[in-house]
């Protein structure tokens, strides 16, 4: 974190990235002391409503962050930012979004939980627009013009107005990852309501924090003499959607070896939050991968020097490819597949977690039902891709990795018609 001191002092001269959260009000000049050198400026958490005319002056700029402000439209001098291409605005007041905004080599839009009603024509025309997070709006439609967005792979349009699943999302050739729950067009899932047992806040013990997401934070709790997780929802709203979604998928996704389970509901939380007592993964399990990064932007990272064996994962892709059928056999797509959700030990067991990003639309359509379907297969395509460049092994499984390198170019066809549902690919992978 740097100081608006430090920037007027002239101590951050030559600095990359900077980093001011001071309630400021009126946007501080002297940053364009740095323009010869500035190219990531996150001025989350302040007051600010406007940027200068000049503000690309900041010609170096490639990331701006400008979450938790007081705007109430898109700026549009930042069309003339020539080498911006991440731009985060989320929870301010934007109910404004015009025509040409945006510069044209935009590649991730963050406008999370702020109130516009509309997007402008002119989203057709940002060609490397990667990652687009649009949760918690007021849109009512998408523009036709999105299905020109063909490097579009992942996009958050949870808890907005839509009344239908917008058809032209459906034709993307690699969009990959897409949240959509709770628009007026997704109904609650049938098994939602699936009666749990319920258990009361003082008969659980909470023990050592095990992680913390946007949903929720997870600790290891003692229930019945027995270790178990407990997930307690934060309420809020997410990139992905809101957590009584998740918890609703949570419950209607019933049981199943690659799925963690829900034991319970907790009722009486001091505090009133929703708690749920999951199956707790043991601790010899670890992250298959780790989150996209700002410079990997929709795609997945791994630690230095990892590898499996094409034995593990053959093993593990069989695994992931046998709970997204169970899944989609229920109505739901998990909308976050990635490998950095995925909990693997050392002989390839593996487990997939986080339904943040999940959701629930059955369609009367078959067809749509297929198309959104294999919008996730692509997503299993990247993870199945990502994998075999990881493989350790020699020529001496030639034959595996072909049949493997094969279904995954199946999976990522950029037709959506030709790529495999996953009870097709689950088969083809016990044959290989």
């Amino acid at each position: 974190m740097n100081t608006l001191a430090q920037l007027e002092s002239g101590l951050l001269l030559g600095y990359t990235r900077v980093k001011i959260a001071e309630g400021l009000e009126t946007f501080p000049k002297a940053l364009y002391s740095l323009a010869q050198s500035l190219e990531i400026l996150d001025l989350t958490d302040n007051n600010l409503s406007t940027l200068p005319h000049d503000f690309h002056t900041l010609h170096k700029l490639k990331i701006l962050f400008l979450s938790n402000n007081q705007f109430k439209e898109v700026p549009s001098v930042l069309a003339q930012c020539t080498n911006l291409t991440m731009i985060g605005f989320r929870n301010n007041q934007i109910d404004t979004f015009g025509e040409n905004v945006l510069p044209l080599q935009t590649q991730w839009l963050i406008l999370t939980d702020n109130h516009i009603k509309s997007l402008p024509h002119s989203i057709g025309n940002l060609n490397y627009l990667q990652k687009c997070m649009l949760s918690g709006n007021k849109l009512t439609h998408l523009p036709q013009s999105m299905s020109q967005c063909h490097n579009l792979e992942l996009l958050r349009i949870a808890v907005n107005q839509l009344t239908q699943l917008p058809s032209c999302l459906l034709s993307l050739p690699k969009l990959s990852w897409l949240a959509y729950s709770g628009n007026p067009f997704c109904k609650k899932h049938p098994n939602c309501d699936t009666p749990l047992i319920e258990v009361p806040w003082k008969d659980i013990r909470i023990k050592e924090l095990l992680g913390e997401g946007a949903s929720g934070t997870i600790f290891k709790a003692i229930y019945q003499d027995n270790e178990v997780a407990i997930k307690i929802f934060k309420g809020e709203i997410t990139s992905d959607g809101l957590p009584e979604e998740e918890m609703d998928i949570n419950i209607s996704m019933g049981q199943h070896t690659h799925l963690i389970d829900v034991i319970a509901r907790i009722k009486d939380h001091p505090e009133g939050k929703d708690v749920l007592i999951l199956e707790l993964i043991p601790s010899s399990f670890v992250n298959l991968g780790l989150p996209p990064t700002l410079e990997s932007c929709s795609r997945d990272t791994y630690t230095n020097g990892f590898n499996l064996s094409l034995a593990h994962i053959h093993k593990i892709l069989q695994a992931m490819a046998d709970a997204a059928t169970h899944m989609h056999e229920r109505g739901i797509m998990h909308g976050d597949f990635y490998a950095h959700n995925i909990m693997i030990d050392k002989d390839a067991n593996s487990i997939l977690g986080d339904f943040g990003g999940a959701s629930f639309f059955q369609p009367e359509e078959i067809e749509d039902h297929q198309k959104l379907e294999r919008l996730e297969i692509r997503a299993f395509g990247y993870l199945m891709e990502e994998l075999l460049i990881l493989s350790n092994d020699d020529n001496s499984n030639i034959l595996r990795k072909h049949s493997l390198i094969k279904l995954k170019d199946r999976c990522l066809n950029k037709t959506n018609a030709n790529r495999p549902l996953f009870f097709e690919v689950l088969k083809v992978l016990k044959t290989i």
